[in-house]
Parts: C-alpha cells; structure tokens; sequence
C-alpha cells in the first residue's frame, strides 16, 4: 500500500448474498459479479492486490455468507470493512437511490464508504472465526426459545404444548452447550488472553460476555467512550428542533452485544461495588428503573473500554 492517505483510498463495494458477489469499483466503474466461492474470491483478492491504489472491500452484514469473502482477503491483506445494511439503506434513499438491485447495491456501499469512510476491521484468525460462529449460533438459540416460550404461553392443547416444551428442553440442552465450548475456547485462546484477563477480572463480566464481546466488539479498547456507547447502542439519542428539547433514548448500534450488556449489568448492579453505587445514586435521584439500568449499562461498556484501553498503553509502554 502506498498511502496512508483516505483521499487516495478506493472503497470497493460489495454485495454479499449465498451464491454470488456482485463488485463495484470505482477506478474503473466497472460491476462484475463472481461466484461465493474460494476460487472466485482468491482470482478477486489477487487483482485488487495488484492495484496502484490502497483499497478497502467494503460489504454489508450478511450474518454469515460475508465470511469467505473476509477470509481471503485478510489472507491477502487487503483492508475490510462490513457496514448496517440499514445505513445504507438510508443513505441510498438520502442520495435518491430508491431502486434496489445488486449491481446498485455494490455502487451505493462503495459511495457510503466513501462518504463515511469506515474503521478496516482487524483480521480474524480461524479460532476467532469459529468462535465468532459459535457466539452467532447461541443468539439463534436464545431467539428460539424466546419464540417457543411465546408459543406455549399462547398454547392451550396438551399435547400440543409438550411438543413445544420438548423442544424447549432440547434448545436449552444445546445453549448448554454452547456456553461450555465458549468457555473451553477462552481457555484456548492465545492471542486474546491478556483481554480475557482483563474482562474477568471485573464483577458482572462472564464468559457469554467475553465471548460476545470479543466476536463482535473488537472496537472494545480501540474508541473513546462516546463513539464505544453509540457502536452498541446505549448512547442517548437528540431529538430536539427549534426550542423543542425531545426525549432522549437509546436505538441502533449492536444489537446481539446490548442484550448481552443488559444481562451483564443486571449482575453487575448487584454485585460490582461501582455499578451497584450508581446505580443507587440514579434511584436516589428519582429515576426510573429502566432509565437508571440504560445508564449503567453505558457507564459499565464505557468501565470495560477504558480498562482495555489502559492496560493495551500500560503494555505498549513496558514494551518499549
């Protein structure tokens, strides 16, 4: 790469669905679609690799089929960056690009990520990756049993409602599961250890959470306290206009990471000495207790960077 320069970056953009890439560049305007396969992805990364220009591939959550692709190029080092499909959305709608079909889709994630020019992601090794999937599939559990307890709760047959409560049984069999290779993965995982120390030392922080956060908050440590908030969606949100002052609240950001975050907090208000006083002190205030959970669980993601973050300048310093 020959510049560190954004200006000089091309932000090639990418639609990512099961059995096809569609690419846009814009050096050469063109858009080409590729088979999701290996041998189509590595003919890709070798020509991007061949270019004058630094480059970032820039692709939306998939939940998954974005995965082969940022295997290879993390192989080949070229930058990646995956993006909320609803910004783009929004975005294109903002730019008047109502039309939806591949081939725009590729050219409107390429001038997002031109406009917005976001963070490269930091390439995953294949024990982050299968312990990415791993986290991924315990949230698809846990919205299945969310789903079936909702089922039997509105079920009146009994036969009907053992069915469910059988499937029930075998789905939180499976998140057992799940949670003990979790926690063997931590135990296996090198490259990350020193974080993971960091996290477990902290009243409230479990496993789920470490697994979580290390699959997707990578970010954790790497940003100040409002923008590490607003990436997981605890940060307040304005809405106010002319000499109208709105409520404040709370949207976006990562979703599988702020449900986690609440459980986290919960725990942490009983048994964390510096969440549990603030959260006293919010209560003693008048707040209401949802208010006052929301703003723990911003101060607590906000206790958990700034540890990260310390700790990574602590060893860059005894290195030296």
């Amino acid at each position: 790469m020959k510049s560190n320069n954004t200006q000089d970056k091309i932000f090639v953009g990418v639609d990512v669905s099961k059995a096809t890439l569609d690419v846009y560049r814009p050096d050469t305007k063109d858009v080409f679609q590729i088979e999701n396969s290996d041998e189509a992805i590595a003919v890709l990364c070798s020509q991007l690799k061949k270019m004058n220009s630094q480059v970032m591939v820039v692709m939306e959550g998939t939940g998954g089929y974005e995965y082969l692709l940022l295997k290879h190029l993390a192989v080949h080092e070229l930058e990646a960056a995956v993006i909320n499909p609803r910004r783009v959305r929004d975005f294109a709608k903002g730019i008047g690009l109502d039309a939806k079909t591949d081939p725009i889709d590729a050219k409107v994630i390429a001038k997002y990520a031109e406009v917005v020019v976001p963070l490269p992601m930091a390439a995953k090794s294949d024990h982050e990756l299968r312990h990415g999937a791993l986290v991924a599939r315990r949230n698809q559990l846990l919205e299945l049993i969310n789903q079936e307890n909702n089922r039997l709760k509105q079920s009146w047959e009994d036969d009907a409602k053992q069915s469910i409560q059988d499937v029930l049984e075998m789905l939180k069999k499976q998140l057992k599961n799940i949670d003990s290779k979790l926690a063997n993965m931590l135990q296996m995982d090198t490259v990350n250890q020193r974080a993971i120390e960091v996290l477990r030392s902290v009243k409230g922080v479990g496993p789920v959470m470490i697994s979580t956060v290390l699959a997707e908050l990578p970010e954790l440590g790497k940003l100040n306290r409002g923008e590490i908030a607003k990436l997981v969606g605890v940060a307040p949100i304005n809405r106010d206009s002319g000499k109208k002052s709105g409520k404040r609240f709370i949207g976006g950001g990562r979703g599988q990471v702020r449900r986690v975050l609440y459980m986290s907090t919960i725990v942490a208000i009983r048994h964390n000495p510096a969440i549990k006083a603030f959260y006293t002190h919010l209560k003693s205030q008048g707040k209401e207790s949802k208010v006052a959970i929301v703003a723990c669980m911003r101060k607590f993601i906000t206790i958990l960077n700034l540890l990260i973050k310390t700790d990574q300048l602590w060893e860059n310093k005894t290195s030296v």
